[in-house]
């Protein structure tokens, strides 16, 4: 099984499959490749991409070094883009979106990101919700990300998994 080194010495473990612009599929927090559902998806996307699923740091084959931040996951992330190579497409699913998010906002060369069910409700209405759309609609990219993970405290609470 192929790994990658982190910035801070972890190995995080991955599997990579297809032919194509690389696509980096990010799990939610409790999941790693043994018990994901995103495996169906990678073999479905293998044909037009090449699909990396990965174990995030601590869970599956992948080792970890304390403390946790999310920092050092977009680290991870990183190392991984640069083993398949930049630009990648980063695909996050529940908390995964909030990883895509930070490795967009912090610079990692993401061509695309695809946010499946990130932790937001759309049915409440708070003045939080109500920015945030504002933001997507009026701000720049960079804008909104930032404001996605700063500005909503439900964000800032997941991000600490």
């Amino acid at each position: 099984m192929p790994t990658v080194t982190s910035r801070d010495g972890t190995r995080i473990a991955y599997e990579s499959t297809g032919s194509g612009p690389p696509l980096v599929l990010i799990d939610a927090a409790g999941h790693f490749r043994a018990n994901s559902s995103l495996r169906e998806l990678a073999d479905q996307l293998a044909p037009e991409f090449t699909v990396l699923r990965y174990d995030r740091r601590g869970r599956g084959d992948s080792a970890d070094t304390p403390p946790y931040a999310p920092a050092r996951e977009v680290e991870d992330l990183a190392a991984l883009v640069t083993a398949v190579g930049a630009p990648a497409s980063l695909y996050g699913y529940s908390s995964g979106c909030l990883l895509a998010l930070h490795a967009a906002a912090a610079g990692l060369d993401v061509h695309r990101l695809v946010l499946l069910e990130p932790p937001l409700d759309p049915a409440e209405d708070s003045a939080e919700q109500r920015a945030f759309t504002a933001a997507l609609r009026e701000s720049s990219g960079e804008d909104t990300v930032a404001f996605f993970l700063t500005g909503i405290p439900v964000f800032r609470k997941i991000t600490l998994l």
